[in-house]
């Protein structure tokens, strides 16, 4: 058995196999790590939510030679229709007015997860399942890593560790990097309806006092739902029977699709902002929601931690073409610099959401509604606004492996 690598990836989730794929041919020497077993990733609850991919995001795969085999899975967005319950403000997003085929897609994680592991199979990328690990030591020239496997200790080396491993990351939590995290009081409540009439491939985001509510076109008449509700006011939902949970959801939404019914079983969980004081630690980076972890109201969360892959990938290939170390210091700051902009914007930018959108202290709520209008009347503002969502404000990186 090998016990030096190039780079090691801890997480066998989204993030750590596009990773893996991002630099298949890149000529590093690549193993991932994953703690849990390719059954319990497969049946895991997390896999039923849905993922709203922006259009960023969906190029991204197309480069990873992923899309292709979970297009069809997906549905696309079309069209998005923001409002404010109870008041006058919204505004409206189409693919149409912006030249492109769709704003973004909605696809069950599960789709995604199972191809991206079996792509990872496929290229012949070495893995260790229901591997945990354990203990790890960056040096000078290499960060080893200690690992448990079931009952047998392993002990690796890399010149490059990536922490891709969730928000309970074991690789941060061993670097001893702290975080800050910002409690919303509110939980977000997921299911999937069916509604009466054709959603038309728009995803509505509705505001209320309580959270935000978000309906995500999905096959058929099918949507997917993540609505934010205050913790009480979660439980009591979560509590109730499905006649009461329906009739609150209409109020809360709207007759605009017709009713609506319940198709899949209902899931909560409170909502944070989390985010890791710092990205690198001696020869290892986190990436993902390792890094971060964002509020759903504007559905930025893999977003962000798919452009985190993209740019690690993009710098790796080129230190590789030029026969350097893949985990200089100089690189790995030069990584933590260029992402903190997108980080601090994205964040940012969704925590204010939450902020302004979860008030209804009539000023505030006049100016959010004023700015909706406005916003639904300024061509300019709006593209700028739809750019930001289908994450295309700034070049994606090529990853070009020659």
């Amino acid at each position: 058995m090998q016990h030096h690598y190039d780079l090691i990836i801890v997480g066998a989730g989204l993030a750590g196999n596009c990773l893996a794929l991002a630099l298949k041919d890149s000529g590093l020497n690549i193993v991932v790590v994953e703690a849990a077993s390719h059954r319990q990733l497969h049946e895991s609850p997390a896999g039923d939510r849905a993922l709203a991919l922006a259009a960023g995001t969906v190029q991204v795969l197309q480069m990873l030679g992923v899309w292709d085999g979970v297009a069809d899975k997906s549905t696309a967005i079309k069209n998005i229709h923001i409002s404010d319950r109870g008041h006058f403000g919204k505004t409206r997003l189409s693919a149409t007015e912006q030249g492109v085929e769709a704003l973004g897609y909605v696809i069950a994680a599960r789709d995604l997860e199972d191809h991206l592991a079996d792509l990872v199979e496929q290229a012949g990328i070495s893995r260790f399942y229901e591997t945990r690990v354990v203990g790890l030591m960056s040096g000078n020239d290499a960060v080893n890593v200690s690992l448990k496997q079931q009952q047998q200790s392993l002990n690796l080396t890399a010149q490059l560790l990536v922490g891709a491993d969730g928000g309970q990351s074991t690789v941060r939590k061993l670097l001893d990097i702290p975080q800050e995290v910002i409690e919303y009081g509110q939980t977000a409540l997921v299911t999937t309806v069916e509604s009466m009439l054709p959603h038309q491939n728009t995803a509505y985001e509705r505001f209320t006092e309580q959270g935000p509510l978000a309906l995500l076109p999905m096959a058929g008449k099918r949507a997917a739902v993540v609505w934010t509700r205050e913790h009480e006011q979660a439980e009591a939902l979560m509590a109730s029977g499905e006649a009461e949970l329906l009739a609150e959801l209409q109020a809360c939404f709207g007759y605009r699709l017709g009713a609506l019914k319940l198709v899949a079983p209902r899931r909560a969980f409170p909502l944070n902002l989390i985010r890791a004081e710092r990205m690198i630690s001696g020869r290892a980076v986190i990436i993902g929601n390792a890094a971060h972890q964002l509020h759903p109201v504007a559905g930025q969360g893999f977003n962000l931690g798919i452009r985190d892959v993209a740019q690690l990938a993009d710098m790796l290939i080129k230190q590789r073409q030029l026969h350097s170390d893949p985990g200089a210091e100089e690189l790995l700051s030069d990584y933590a610099r260029q992402r903190r902009q997108d980080h601090d914007k994205i964040i940012g930018f969704t925590n204010h959401v939450v902020r302004i959108f979860s008030n209804d202290w009539l000023p505030v709520a006049a100016l959010r509604n004023t700015g909706l209008t406005l916003l639904d009347h300024l061509p300019f503002a709006k593209t700028l606004l739809t750019r930001h969502a289908m994450g295309l404000a700034k070049p994606l990186p090529k990853l070009d492996k020659q």
